[in-house]
């Protein structure tokens, strides 16, 4: 009875992975690709539990013997203990002090492959490379090694791994569990413990994304040069290094019945996450969304994306037509397919008021037949997102700007955050606030009392949260050149005052813009009120001369949503 309740538990939370599967788009850009010689990283903690705040950990030295317990991501429940390095290094959000970035995105890829046994999940993956890694590479290496130590706890995964100089892409899923005795011990051990992986660096000059799917098919095989094997770990440093892999992600797909053909022809994704529908519509059209921003020939993998396997698939890199910002970043994470046929705007789902998003399930049935609410980039239930943009011409305090911004991309801010300050505002802390804890000073619920209000008349109040969000991430925009070179001053002749600088420079960042959000909420919520709109000169509401209100605008519904009643209610609604 105890193994069957174990098992039916065990199930009950593959599904759950499964349900809340599809969640996170990141985007990658190398130095050759960006317009200031910057490299970027993306990423979006869409959730429908995850809270929107800042995390930061300070840098540390710890004693032998010093051991941390392990959570699991999705639920924060405890996975066991490990030692912790010596020393670790200074984390806000996902970057470190020494420009070291990590974003990623969740495939469930074979169920079978989960390993119950692991204590390592993927935040804990993430969190770890950033307390102990000085590089992209080094990152590479902390990840690997800790799912061979002490087993990796969660599904596929796809890292986004960046450091001022080059940003490497990591696919990896779990082998399962295999129990085994020790014949010395007579203690129980998994045989499959660690993972299947492999690690691509990206071309200078080109970008990529991934948003839920994997999409690394074919690689190059170990040369001794470029490509090497994890049982070669050592030279990962080498930087004519591009592919390094595990050394068993051949040999384990064909143990397992995966793959059969000759070595050359392996690919990850078709062993170990093979495509469905899903992988294809939910997650690779997010990719193919972001690609069509900046290249002039994704029409013809349209179909793929939109669902048909038999089409070629979207490359894993391409070469953008022109250089890229950050503000390019911010501005593709509110995509909801703009400019196609499936702009989630457009259709009946939209309501009157145009709104671009769909409330959840994922899918819904009518007379016997399946349909799907497109699940776009930009999504109502996002945690936070962030760009971090890592830059090798500065001291690393000042180098690394992490762009940060809580729920739903479409109406938040991204404030810049040094990743060498030395404290976050309050307003974005950890803390403020949680998912089920309201806070009227937390970033997190005053930019969702704004999102929210603007769900209700999206094309209505949509333009004045666009015209605030413009300005203040413009005004950030021609802020950090200056800031960038006071603070370069500073560090040359005292660093620990250049990072006061920063700090200050941050955490006022942060407050102010929660305070002007504010104020952008109870603006929206006068001029708008009871579905009226009303009149405004400059974002002053307008007095007549004897100070009352002037009349506002009853702008009423489309032609098509009048259409739509009309075929619905008939002559119900005629005025005779």
């Amino acid at each position: 009875m105890r193994n069957f309740k174990s098992v039916f538990q065990f199930l009950i939370a593959l599904m759950l992975i499964s349900m809340q599967a599809k969640p996170c788009t990141n985007y990658m850009v190398t130095r050759g690709a960006s317009s200031d010689g910057s490299t970027m990283v993306t990423y979006a903690a869409d959730s429908h539990i995850r809270y929107g705040e800042l995390y930061w950990r300070p840098a540390g030295k710890w004693p032998a013997g010093t051991m941390i317990t392990l959570y699991d991501r999705g639920t924060a429940k405890p996975l066991g203990q490990i030692p912790q390095a010596p020393e670790t290094y200074q984390v806000i959000g996902f970057m470190n002090e020494h420009q070291v970035a990590i974003g990623e995105s969740t495939f469930d890829g074979r169920k079978e492959l989960h390993d119950t046994t692991g204590i390592v999940d993927y935040g804990s993956l993430m969190f770890l490379a950033l307390q102990r890694s000085k590089s992209a590479r080094e990152a590479i290496r902390v990840i690997a090694t800790l799912m061979d130590e002490y087993g990796y706890a969660s599904t596929g995964e796809s890292f986004s791994i960046g450091d001022p100089n080059e940003v490497w892409y990591m696919e990896l899923i779990g082998k399962g569990v295999d129990i085994q005795t020790d014949r010395k011990t007579k203690k129980n051990f998994n045989a499959n413990k660690g993972a299947v992986w492999v690690a691509l660096r990206v071309p200078d000059g080109y970008i990529t994304a991934h948003a839920n799917a994997a999409r690394i098919t074919q690689f190059p095989l170990a040369d001794g040069r470029k490509s090497i094997t994890s049982k070669d770990m050592d030279k990962l440093s080498d930087p004519e290094v591009e592919v390094i892999y595990s050394h068993d992600i051949i040999s384990f797909a064909r143990a397992q019945g995966y793959f059969n053909g000759p070595d050359h022809e392996f690919s990850f994704s078709d062993a170990y996450a093979p495509l469905d529908f899903g992988a294809a519509r939910f997650c690779d059209l997010r990719v193919w969304a972001m690609f069509n921003e900046v290249t002039n020939d994704m029409d013809k993998y349209w179909d793929y994306a939109t669902g048909d396997l038999s089409k070629e698939r979207i490359p894993l890199f391409v070469k953008p037509s022109r250089k890229l910002t950050p503000r390019d970043l911010m501005t593709f994470k509110r995509n909801y397919l703009q400019g196609t046929e499936l702009d989630m705007s457009k259709d009946a789902g939209a309501g009157p008021f145009g709104l671009p998003y769909r409330w959840r399930p994922l899918t819904w049935d009518y007379n016997g037949k399946t349909y799907v609410n497109e699940r776009v980039t930009v999504t109502q239930q996002t945690g936070f997102s962030f760009v971090a943009q890592m830059r090798n011409w500065l001291p690393d305090p000042v180098g690394g700007i992490f762009w940060f911004g809580v729920d739903d991309a479409g109406s938040t801010v991204y404030v810049p955050f040094y990743c060498g300050i030395n404290q976050v505002p309050w307003s974005f802390a950890e803390g403020n606030g949680d998912m089920l804890r309201y806070s009227d000073d937390a970033a997190f619920w005053v930019f969702n009392r704004v999102a929210h209000f603007a769900y209700l008349f999206y094309d209505r109040v949509m333009p004045d949260v666009r015209k605030v969000q413009d300005e203040l991430e413009g005004r950030f925009a021609a802020f950090v050149p200056a800031v960038d070179a006071a603070a370069l001053k500073l560090y040359e002749s005292d660093p620990v005052l250049a990072r006061e600088f920063i700090t200050d420079f941050s955490v006022n960042a942060g407050n102010n813009t929660v305070k002007r959000w504010k104020e952008l909420s109870d603006f929206l919520l006068v001029k708008f009120l009871d579905g009226n709109v009303k009149q405004e000169k400059e974002g002053e509401l307008l007095r007549n001369p004897w100070g009352y209100p002037m009349p506002p605008r009853f702008p009423g519904y489309p032609d098509s949503w009048k259409k739509r009643v009309v075929e619905d209610t008939g002559d119900r609604l005629l005025q005779h």
